[in-house]
C-alpha cells in the first residue's frame, strides 16, 4: 500500500479483508501501529503514518489477512475481568467459557474451596475464579510446559498470587480432595470441519479422539477420587456433546448432573456432584 493517511488506509484496507469485525479489526491494527486510542482515527482521520508506523501496520494486516487470530498479532485477549497473554501455545480464550467460570462460582458461593483447573492453558478459569475469590486455593494442570509458562506469567501480570501450576496431565499432579474440578478440555472431533477456523491454535487443545470424547471420559472417570463428598466436577463440552457427557457423568456414579448453556443459548457445559 502506498496510501498512508488513517481514512485512506480504513478504506483501502477493509477491500482487502475477509472477517465478520473487519472495520473493527483495522482500527485496532492501526491504533497498535500508531500508538494511540482508536478514538484518535475517527477524530484525525487524515493523520499521515510514518515509514515505520505504515510498515508495522501492513506486516501485522497482512497476518491478519493470512487467517491469523487477532489475538496472536496482539499478543493478549480480555477475558472475564482480566488482561491475558497469549501465543500459539495456547487456546484463545473465547468469552462462552466465562459461562462456565460463572457457574463454578455460583456452586461455590459463601464456600471456602479448594479447586482443580486442569488443562489451564492461558490460565483463564483459574485465575478468574482467584481474581474473585482470593482465599480460594486454586491448583492449574497442564501437559504442556509452554502453556504452563504462559499461565503462570499471567498470574504474575494480574498480581494472582494464589494459584499453584502443576506440570503433568489432567489430575496426574494433583494431591488431596478437591471441592470442585473444572476443565474445558480438548472435545472437537478429528473430522469436524470447524478446525479449518483454528488452523492457528494447538491442535492438542482442540481435538481428542473418540469422536470428541476421549478427554472428557477419562477426567469423568478418575475424577471421583479426587473430589470431596459433594464435589462438584464442572466441564466445558461441544454444544453437541451434553447427553452424551450427561450420561457419563451419571455412569460414573455422578448426582445434580445437568447441562448449561453459553451467551449463544448453545448447550456448552455439564456438571456432576459426587455423592
Amino acid at each position: 500500500m502506498t496510501i498512508s493517511t488513517l481514512k485512506q488506509l480504513q478504506q483501502q484496507s477493509l477491500l482487502h479483508l475477509a472477517s465478520d469485525d473487519a472495520r473493527l479489526e483495522i482500527d485496532i491494527l492501526l491504533a497498535r501501529a500508531i500508538g494511540k486510542s482508536t478514538t484518535f482515527l475517527r477524530t484525525w482521520p487524515d493523520y499521515v503514518l510514518t515509514a515505520e508506523q505504515l510498515a508495522q501496520f501492513q506486516h501485522e494486516f497482512a497476518q491478519r489477512q493470512q487467517g491469523v487470530p487477532l489475538a496472536y498479532i496482539l499478543g493478549e485477549r480480555a477475558f472475564w475481568r482480566l488482561s491475558l497473554s497469549v501465543n500459539a501455545a495456547v487456546l484463545i480464550p473465547r468469552p462462552d467459557t466465562e459461562c462456565v467460570v460463572e457457574k463454578v462460582l455460583a456452586l461455590g458461593q459463601g464456600q471456602q474451596w479448594r479447586v482443580a483447573d486442569l488443562g489451564t492453558g492461558s490460565g483463564a478459569i483459574a485465575l478468574s475464579l482467584a481474581i474473585e475469590h482470593p482465599e480460594w486455593q486454586i491448583i492449574a494442570t497442564d501437559i504442556n510446559p509452554q502453556s504452563l509458562a504462559v499461565a503462570q506469567a499471567n498470574a504474575l501480570k494480574n498480581s494472582i498470587q494464589q494459584v499453584e501450576f502443576k506440570l503433568g496431565s489432567w489430575l496426574e499432579p494433583l494431591t488431596g480432595l478437591f471441592d470442585c474440578i473444572v476443565s474445558n478440555p480438548p472435545y472437537i472431533a478429528n473430522d469436524d470441519p470447524h478446525l479449518t477456523d483454528l488452523q492457528y491454535e494447538p491442535l492438542g487443545a482442540l481435538v481428542a479422539a473418540n469422536n470428541g470424547l476421549a478427554d472428557l471420559i477419562e477426567i469423568v472417570r478418575l475424577s471421583s477420587d479426587f473430589l470431596h463428598k459433594k464435589g462438584w466436577l464442572v466441564l466445558e463440552h461441544g454444544f453437541q456433546q451434553g447427553d452424551e457427557v450427561q450420561a457419563l457423568f451419571r455412569q460414573a456414579g455422578f448426582v445434580n448432573v445437568e447441562s448449561g448453556r453459553d451467551y449463544g443459548g448453545n448447550i456448552r457445559y455439564s456438571v456432576g456432584q459426587k455423592c
